[in-house]
């Protein structure tokens, strides 16, 4: 019998594939195989929804090693004492090691008793808030969080708040991820300093002072527990509006202290049976300090660093900056009140202006009206002597009542609001409405209405050597009058331009002595407009010619243009804009103060005089630093070594780095400043003279008049200020820098130079100082200047050198004889600068 062939390859291969497939045809007809592979499907298909849903764009967990909480900004003074915050969230900064282990314990009662047990995620919370969750679906009503203080840094911080449960997922396994990353420590003061408690406090410092006014380390136990509450919902629990509510819960965390054994059983009862006494909002106290200053440090941080986080982490408002500024507290307390005195000499007795403000009072579920949240929203306060802002809250024939920002309240009768409306007639008390917001001060048993000024003005205080602002008022009270007057009001300087025209003079051939004709003076305008004649003040046409010195003493328009036509006004007013004052086209009537500008600008541009000529921008800044105190503005900046010692060291005397620049001749401004000397000596600022120092000055008042001025002062402090309204209307015909801008000035200086040295202007290399007679200008010998007699008959007078007056030679060759002058007896002062100034006429 013949042998059977064998299998073929492709018949070897298909017979254990057919067998496999039987195999797996017998196992996939069991259902538990089919139910194993569908369970496995489904796992597969739930981690991939868990990775796209909740791991798949987690953030990384590395950047809580980094990171920093948003801070204010703070603003310290000249001296170095906080100022000032700019915030929009009130957060301090804290280590773990700062936090008082009494607080940790309230907050780990009320928030996570098991934190330092669990790994991120307490399993049983967890397992609680999704039955809730899940019991809850559909009501409306939101279900109980079950988050450890774990998942709330990564809910904070990473994550943020949305209510759903893929939210809940990506905080746990965020928690889990935190844990393995940080230690329990760091995780607690991440929480603990950038939790939301309300009023505006983020973190548990800001919120000790928020509700309590204290230091975190002040704080007892009832406190410390009536905090910890508050993350479950601040507005829950407000210490004024829910006080039984928040009593309730304040004992809850206590007793689950005494539960955890945290404190004892004579701490709880103690802490259980002190009410809960919180302070009203309020800003801090330093927040009124030099408002209008602080506002435009503000500005001028907002331009270099920007708003908020997204602008670069050195913002304004989350970069934590420290700001050191030249505001001199005593000087801004003296130039405040200088200016509101002067404000309210000048508004007296032209009736009352009407409310600061009207608001449309609330009522509470009560029915109640809820003044005082009404009243604090506005933001409105006032400091000016014993006077306060106050709400009427309600009005009856013979008296309204008062409600105040601290929560008291007043009554101010009929009799204390008896001043007149002005402009519509009638008497204030029948003008007040419900809803007014008032200047009051305590006046008998009750109160009396005041009348907020409707003038106001603007006032800087400038250190000549370095361009340093020291203060700056910008109106009445920054809190109901925001706009600043000092940098942002663009006002006709009148004839404090004077001395800055006549640089220009100096700088172009003229001399102090120089002879000026004070004679009428036409300029042809064309055909269409004819000439223009000048006139001095009073429209008095002139007394002939006189030095420059007598014309700017007393302040002759018509000696002043007669000078800028000769030098050249392009010259003139390249004079003004190298000095920051502004930038003009050059017509004569910009040499008499009709271009605009502000306060701030002039005062600048006489702190350049006083200083020899040097000086640049006014700063408000000194240095800028980062949270962790690098200075990081000015770039170029450096430390002044050995500047703060106590004493000489033997080495040499340290030098700071210097930021300013010859902007004038120096030679020429010292020429200058000697000439406004006799400003104050026998000219429109002689209400200064009796100051008794070395000062120089000028006063100024434009045409209407609308707006009067001073600017001037010593080589210590140069100050400024000009009063008008703010839609510029008649003064009166009275009104004048000598008479109103002046005396405000000198009630600032009194208190401001007290104990200061009394330091004469220094004059630059080169300068020849040469007797003259006053009136001529002519040099003078055998005599010598008498410096007690203001209006002496000769002088000292500054000159350049071969620019001073000389002996002229006779025809047949021999010299003139010299002017001999005879002593003058010193004569009457009159009793009133107005008197002087009407006998010498000239725009002040």
């Amino acid at each position: 019998m013949a042998s059977e062939p064998p299998p073929s390859s492709t018949v070897q291969i298909r017979r254990p594939i057919a067998a496999a497939r039987g195999w797996l045809a017998r196992v996939w007809s069991r259902k538990l195989v089919k139910a194993a592979l569908a369970l496995i499907v489904l796992g597969i298909v739930a981690i991939f929804a868990f990775w796209l849903l909740v791991v798949r764009d987690l953030p990384s967990v590395d950047a809580l090693r980094t990171y920093e909480p948003p801070l204010p900004t703070n603003v310290r003074g000249i001296d170095g004492v906080p100022i000032h915050s700019y915030a929009r969230e009130r957060r301090v900064e804290l280590s773990y090691a700062e936090y008082p282990p009494m607080l940790i314990r309230a907050f780990l009662a009320a928030e996570d008793k098991s934190f330092f047990e669990h790994h991120g995620v307490d399993y049983t919370g967890l397992a609680g808030a999704v039955i809730d969750y899940a019991s809850k679906m559909g009501t409306g009503r939101r279900a109980k969080g079950g988050s450890t203080i774990t998942q709330q840094v990564a809910k904070n911080l990473l994550i943020g708040n949305a209510y759903s449960p893929t939210r809940k997922l990506r905080e746990a396994v965020l928690a889990y991820k935190i844990e393995d990353t940080l230690t329990k420590q760091q995780i607690l003061e991440l929480y603990l300093n950038q939790i939301a408690l309300g009023r505006n406090a983020f973190g548990v410092e800001a919120a000790s002072h928020a509700y309590f006014d204290k230091e975190l380390d002040q704080l007892d136990l009832a406190q410390m527990a009536y905090l910890a509450i508050l993350p479950k919902g601040p507005s829950n629990y407000d210490p004024v509006r829910s006080r039984e509510r928040a009593t309730i819960r304040r004992n809850y965390v206590l007793a689950r202290m005494l539960d955890n054994g945290f404190i004892t059983r004579a701490q709880h009862d103690q802490a259980r049976a002190e009410p809960i006494v919180a302070v009203l909002r309020r800003t801090p106290k330093f927040e009124s300090v030099g408002g209008y200053f602080v506002e435009e440090v503000r500005r001028q941080l907002l331009a270099k660093f920007g708003e908020n986080a997204k602008d670069g982490p050195y913002s304004v408002y989350s970069g934590g900056l420290w700001v050191r500024t030249s505001l001199d507290t005593r000087l801004q307390d003296l130039a405040q009140k200088a200016l509101r005195d002067g404000l309210i000499r000048f508004d007296r007795g032209r009736g009352w202006a009407g409310p600061i403000r009207h608001i449309d009072l609330t009522t509470d579920d009560d029915g109640q009206a809820n003044w005082l949240q009404s009243l604090l929203n506005t933001n409105i306060a006032l400091d000016y002597n014993d006077w306060v802002a106050a709400i009427v809250t309600a009005k009856s024939s013979g008296s309204a009542e008062l409600g105040f920002a601290d929560g008291d309240t007043g009554t101010l009768p009929r009799s204390g609001a008896q001043m007149p409306v002005r402009g519509q007639g009638g008497n204030a008390f029948t003008a007040l409405k419900v809803g007014d917001i008032v200047a009051v001060a305590p006046e008998g048993g009750g109160f009396g209405l005041r009348a907020i000024p409707k003038i106001s003005g603007g006032f800087v205080v400038e250190e000549p050597s370095s361009g340093r602002v020291l203060a700056m008022q910008g109106g009445f009270d920054d809190r109901i009058q925001a706009f600043n007057r000092a940098t942002q009001a663009m006002r006709q300087p009148g004839s404090t331009i004077k001395p800055i025209v006549y640089s220009a003079a100096l700088d172009n051939g003229m001399t102090p002595a120089s002879i000026i004709v004070d004679g009428p003076f036409c300029v042809y305008q064309g055909a269409r407009l004819g000439n223009k004649c000048f006139r001095n003040f009073g429209n008095s046409r002139g007394s002939g010619p006189h030095t420059m010195r007598w014309g700017i003493e007393q302040s002759r328009n018509l000696m002043t243009v007669r000078a800028a036509a000769q030098t050249g006004m392009p010259k003139v007013v390249a004079t003004i804009k190298k000095m920051g004052v502004g930038d003009y086209a050059p017509y004569l009537s910009f040499a008499l103060g009709a271009g605009e500008t502000t306060v701030g600008r002039m005062v600048n541009a006489y702190s350049i005089l006083a200083n020899n000529g040097k000086g640049g921008a006014p700063s408000l800044i000194d240095f800028v630093q980062n949270r962790r105190g690098k200075v990081i503005w000015p770039e170029n900046w450096r430390p002044c070594d050995r500047c703060n010692a106590p004493d000489w060291d033997g080495k040499p005397m340290p030098r700071p780095v210097p930021r300013q620049r010859q902007v004038l001749d120096a030679q020429t401004a010292f020429q200058m400043v000697h000439i406004t000397e006799g400003v104050v000596q026998r000219g429109t600022a002689v209400t200064l003279r009796d100051l008794d120092r070395p000062m120089f000055g000028k006063t100024g008042t434009n045409n209407g008049p609308t707006d009067v001025w001073f600017v001037g002062g010593t080589p210590q402090y140069v100050g400024g200020l000009y009063i008008g309204f703010d839609t510029p209307r008649n003064l009166g015909g009275a009104a004048q820098g000598g008479t109103l801008a002046a005396p405000i000035f000198k009630q600032f200086a009194i208190k401001a130079y007290e104990g200061l040295e009394k330091l004469p202007f220094r004059a630059p290399p080169g300068i020849r100082m040469v007797r003259i007679d006053r009136a001529s200008g002519r040099p003078v010998y055998g005599t010598w200047p008498n410096t007690s007699d203001p209006k002496p008959a000769v002088i000292w007078e500054a000159f350049k050198p071969e620019s001073e007056p000389r002996r002229a030679a006779r025809r047949s060759g021999g010299p003139i004889a010299p002017v001999v002058a005879k002593p003058v007896a010193p004569r009457a002062e009159a009793p009133r600068d107005s008197d002087f100034l009407q006998r010498q006429g000239g725009i002040y």
